[in-house]
């Protein structure tokens, strides 16, 4: 008897059972009609805004695109996307984001019409819609740690990137400098020669050399494939502080690009790497020259150099005959860091978010060329950012005008580190003040804070499609932000101690961070 109670009881249960799932889908079926049913409803309210706008569309420079036009004010963002594309004649349709004054457009154009000050809300006036292109691809946020790589012995103190995706470097307080392959995400080569402290690595334009310096003077150039040494450039009476190649396209035609190495000797040198000698150096700060870039402008004079440091002054150079141009001064205090809207494309050479082959340098240059002209009529023309320890900020167009476009303030302490997005819109600027600031890259203009670090902000590096951020920090994290929404896209935890360094690959596949806890981490989504 006693097993047959059971399967009564059993067969007493199913029923409750099948009951219990018809429940939970009538629940589920209930929840989509009222998703539904919302959505509908929302709709019709965009289409109950009844009433015409007349709009013109403005390029980020203030040209105008097309007529002036009349159109209904419920139009949507997507409406207003494929409007501009026919009026600017383009092949396929291109991304926009569109800003109403201040308000950008998430929505629809009554909504942001809705935020405008009652002043100015009257459908009779022809509203200006500002336009900026947005980078056709997009890269995903990063997520997750896919490898911690060790093997340096000391804090790591720099990495990169190399511009066509494939290798990564990292420079450390151990002396020396490693090449890590990204196919298999495992070393490839250690570089020993230096005998101080890595400060600084950095990649030709090209991918095939990397130059590293640091605290024992020497700057060091390595064969990108093979990781050996090719030269050991000698010059520099005190630690070097900074490097960078010049752009590919400002070469002189059949030469390698040359090295331009910023001193705490107040000097900046300009190296010939293949023949491993200095060329000139540039004299005439008073004291360590902490920043050095070399812009892509007067390419038919090989560029121009930028320097900066603890004497406040920006100075300008030509590097063909190594005269001073001009200098900014500003600042109240040291600079520490300086930043090209350009710099992205400068750095990347020919290569961009696409896997791409070229068979010599003259065709990485033409590429080079033609990615640098398209950068700059996107940013509007060349721009310079800098940052103290006077907790500013200035933006300058430096071949231009002496003085700032703009000078920033808002951090309450010293700025470590600049830098523009790719396609120039914007800058953020890492302070010690545990935040990241967001401005606009054009008129300096304020636009967002980013909190959540709850130690001193170190790096920052930007996403190749501009839509995200990431900060290294000393609470030994690194935060993705959203630059969109303005929020924090992902935190992403592991170190265990400082994180000095980060990187974010020209592909947007991966970002890199070195630590303090000596691993250098590979982060994916």
């Amino acid at each position: 008897p006693g097993a047959g109670g059971g399967a009564a009881a059993m067969a007493a249960a199913q029923p409750s059972g099948r009951a219990n799932k018809r429940r939970r889908v009538a629940d589920k079926q209930k929840v989509a009609e009222a998703a539904i049913a919302a959505k509908v409803a929302e709709n019709e309210k965009t289409l109950a805004v009844d009433g015409q706008v007349l709009i013109h569309f403005v390029d980020p420079d203030g040209n105008r695109a097309g007529p002036e036009l009349d159109v209904p004010l419920g139009s949507s963002k997507e409406q207003l996307t494929t409007l501009l594309n026919q009026l600017l004649e383009n092949e396929e349709e291109l991304p926009y984001s569109f800003h109403l004054q201040d308000a950008e457009i998430m929505t629809s154009l009554a909504t942001a019409f809705g935020k405008l000050a009652e002043s100015n809300k009257s459908t009779e006036r022809v509203l200006e819609i500002k336009y900026y292109p947005l980078a056709v691809f997009k890269v995903r946020p990063v997520t997750r740690c896919t490898s911690s790589l060790n093997g340096h012995t000391e804090a790591i103190l720099c990495v990169s990137f190399s511009p066509d995706c494939q290798r990564l470097a990292s420079g450390s307080g151990d002396t020396t400098v490693r090449i890590w392959d990204l196919g298999t995400e495992l070393p490839k080569h250690t570089c020993q020669g230096h005998k101080g402290w890595v400060l600084v690595v950095s990649w030709s334009p090209d991918g095939s050399r990397l130059a590293s310096a640091g605290m024992d003077k020497i700057v060091m150039v390595w064969d990108g494939r093979s990781g050996k040494a090719v030269s050991a450039l000698k010059g520099h009476s005190q630690p070097v502080t900074c490097a960078c190649w010049q752009p590919l396209h400002c070469a002189a035609p059949g030469a390698f690009p040359q090295l331009a190495t910023a001193s705490k000797d107040n000097t900046i040198r300009l190296w010939d790497t293949v023949a491993g000698t200095s060329l000139r150096a540039l004299t005439s700060h008073s004291s360590p020259v902490m920043q050095v870039r070399w812009s892509g402008e007067r390419a038919e004079q090989g560029g121009v150099v930028y320097s900066a440091g603890r004497d406040c002054v920006i100075k300008v150079w030509g590097p063909k005959d190594g005269g001073m141009i001009t200098e900014l001064k500003g600042h109240g205090h040291w600079i520490n860091t300086l930043a090209l809207n350009t710099d992205y494309v400068i750095k990347s050479g020919p290569y961009s978010h696409m896997e791409e082959k070229f068979k010599d340098l003259e065709e990485m240059r033409e590429a080079a060329k033609k990615r640098y002209a398209e950068t700059l009529s996107t940013c509007g023309g060349e721009r310079l950012l800098s940052g103290s320890d006077d907790f500013t900020l200035f933006l300058w167009k430096p071949l231009d005008q002496k003085t700032p476009i703009c000078r920033m303030t808002g951090h309450q302490k010293v700025v470590n580190q600049v830098a523009f997005s790719p396609d120039g819109r914007f800058f953020a600027s890492a302070s010690f003040d545990k935040s990241v600031r967001l401005w606009d890259g054009r008129t300096g203009k304020y636009i967002h804070a980013f909190r959540g670090h709850v130690g001193d902000v170190y790096q920052l590096a930007w996403s190749p499609d501009s839509r995200m951020l990431v900060s290294a920090s000393k609470d030994s994290t690194v935060k993705c932000w959203n630059v969109g929404n303005k929020k924090l896209q992902e935190d992403l935890p592991g170190h265990a101690d400082e994180v000095y360094a980060v990187d974010w690959s020209l592909n947007g596949g991966r970002v890199a961070t070195g630590s303090k806890d000596r691993l250098l981490k590979i982060w994916r989504h």
